[in-house]
């Protein structure tokens, strides 16, 4: 029994070396950077450094640009309140109709059609004296 027994555990023993053979030939090619599964990690992990580099510098705009925006909503807010204030300081003003230039604004209709008629400007039309000249050739 002892002799069989010796017998299985050299086989296994055989066995565990060729597994073990095998298993270091695939992880020399699984290692290797210019073919295999290591060159494809390798570019895949120069990827992923481009990418965070990337995407660092579109947050850093982003943040620019949000910070940009947040000033010029604040300016159109003063402008804003300014605007209002403005609007509310019209109230104050005197009616057209007290000012001196009220007719100016809002004139009087006319009650009388020939005293608007005389008032109307008169255009007149003169012919040049070159009209009746020729020119010389």
């Amino acid at each position: 029994m002892a002799l069989i027994a010796d017998i299985l555990m050299a086989a296994g023993a055989f066995g565990a070396a060729i597994y073990c053979y095998i298993l270091s030939a695939r992880l020399k090619k699984f290692s290797t950077l210019e073919t295999g599964m290591g060159g494809a990690i390798a570019v895949l992990s120069v990827q992923v450094d481009d990418m965070t580099r990337a995407l660092d510098q579109a947050r850093n705009a982003a943040s620019g640009s949000a910070a940009a925006l947040q000033g010029l909503n604040a300016r159109a807010d003063a402008a804003a309140i300014r605007l209002e204030l403005l609007l509310a300081s019209m109230h104050d003003l005197p009616s057209p109709k007290a000012s001196p230039l009220a007719d100016r604004w809002n004139p009087a209709p006319e009650s009388d059609p020939e005293d608007a008629a005389e008032k109307r400007l008169r255009f007149v039309r003169r012919r040049s004296m070159r009209d009746g000249l020729e020119a010389a050739e």
